[in-house]
């Protein structure tokens, strides 16, 4: 009799735990109570590839974490897939990660055309793209893609402070701009013709490139006989080392501005060659690896030290491991949070939850903020000019937040 009872009572329990919505489920897809499945794509190969070394210190990263126990005691594990900076490949990567491999999000997927070319699919599956890494404004729009969030500045924020200073300190300047001739490029561009304001016309000329072009020579002849006497160049790292170094072999002396996403001196600067570089100016928000006045920092000695460790064959020079370190410990942050709850509503919940939250490897006075309302987690930068060994950091720390 008592046997049935429970029997009975434990099929009622069966039928009520069944009938609860999806959302009181404590694990998504790729999560259990062991690990966490997260997927990645980079540009391993391609004319992006020097992005990949991002991916490299993301999956070192995990590593370290999963030696040290892991999350909340769970492993992580990172499926990474190379997309070479081609979005139908990255189509097909999204795909794979999400209905194949089953993961419970995808994270730090890298480039703006990429990511447009999976907007919509991740929204519509309804698994997050979360802290993309691009710096689109299109990224932070909650009310109609809530499922994917970027990481880093936004691109028209960005440009907005590169026009500010160019009214400020070269208020009669012609302004050529070399741009990569898709989402990514257009933003910033559209950021800076807003920045200029009524001032616009202060451009002289726009010079498109494709990223299937061996070279961009021809439109750095183009822009120098345009007249101009400041450069914009937005450009992905290949392309603005090789701006860099058509310049300075064009005997063209214009102020170059170079846009954050290239401004690595190991892996834009050195192949630009340091004497072609010297005097070009650039926006921060992580601290330069290679500026001595972070030697005694105790948090770059940190990343030095899971550099060594962890991931030795890396660039220490790059900004784009800092980058990836930085970014990882994001995720790390909104992993903890979510704690035993890791569905894929939580996750985003949880990475709209972030409070002035600081990293070792930001520049001072720039934390991390984020709301169900505001997708943008960094939204701060600081100017900075290359003296020809590294780069340089002047002036304030400028908000760049959308609508300021």
């Amino acid at each position: 009799m008592i046997k049935r009872s429970l029997t009975v009572l434990a099929g009622m329990t069966a039928l009520a735990v069944a009938a609860l919505p999806a959302s009181a489920q404590t694990y998504g897809p790729g999560a259990s109570d062991t690990s966490i499945k997260i997927g990645n794509i980079n540009p391993y190969s391609g004319p992006a590839s020097a992005y990949g070394t991002i991916g490299k210190t993301i999956d070192a990263y995990f590593n370290k974490l999963n030696a040290e126990g892991g999350i909340n005691g769970r492993q992580i594990e990172l499926v990474s897939y190379d997309d070479g900076y081609s979005p139908p490949k990255t189509v097909e990567q999204a795909r794979k990660l999400v209905e194949s491999d089953e993961v419970l999000f995808i994270f730090q997927s890298l480039g703006t055309p990429t990511n447009t070319a999976i907007h919509k699919y991740m929204n519509v599956k309804k698994v997050p793209q979360l802290f993309v890494a691009t710096g689109a404004t299109k990224w932070g729009d909650p009310d109609n893609f809530p499922w994917t969030m970027g990481w880093q500045p936004n691109y028209q924020s960005e440009g907005r402070i590169y026009a500010s200073y160019i009214l400020e300190n070269e208020p009669d300047a012609k302004i050529g701009v070399l741009y990569q001739n898709d989402d990514y490029g257009k933003d910033l561009l559209q950021g800076l013709k807003d920045g200029l304001g009524d001032k616009v016309d202060m451009i002289v000329a726009e010079v498109p490139y494709e990223t299937s072009d061996p070279t961009v020579d021809s439109q750095i002849i183009n822009l120098k006989a345009s007249g101009a006497d400041v450069l914009v160049t937005i450009a992905t790292p290949k392309f603005a080392a090789q701006s860099i170094r058509k310049v300075a072999e064009s005997g063209w002396k214009p102020l170059h501005i170079v846009n954050n996403v290239s401004q690595s001196v190991g892996g834009v600067l050195k192949p630009a060659g340091f004497e072609n570089a010297k005097g070009i100016l650039s926006t921060a928000y992580t601290k330069d690896p290679t500026d001595p006045q972070w030697a005694d920092d105790p948090a770059y000695k940190e990343w030095a030290a899971f550099m060594d460790e962890h991931y030795p064959e890396g660039d220490k020079s790059s900004s784009f491991t800092v980058y990836g370190y930085a970014a990882a410990q994001t995720l790390q942050k909104v992993l903890e949070q979510a704690g035993d709850d890791l569905t894929r509503e939580n996750i985003m919940k949880q990475a709209a939850n972030l409070n002035d939250f600081e990293l070792g490897m930001l520049l001072p006075g720039i934390v991390i903020n984020t709301s169900d309302t505001d997708f943008f987690p960094i939204e701060q930068m600081q100017m900075m000019r290359f003296n020809g060994e590294g780069w340089e950091l002047f002036g304030p720390v400028i908000d760049g937040s959308v609508g300021s």
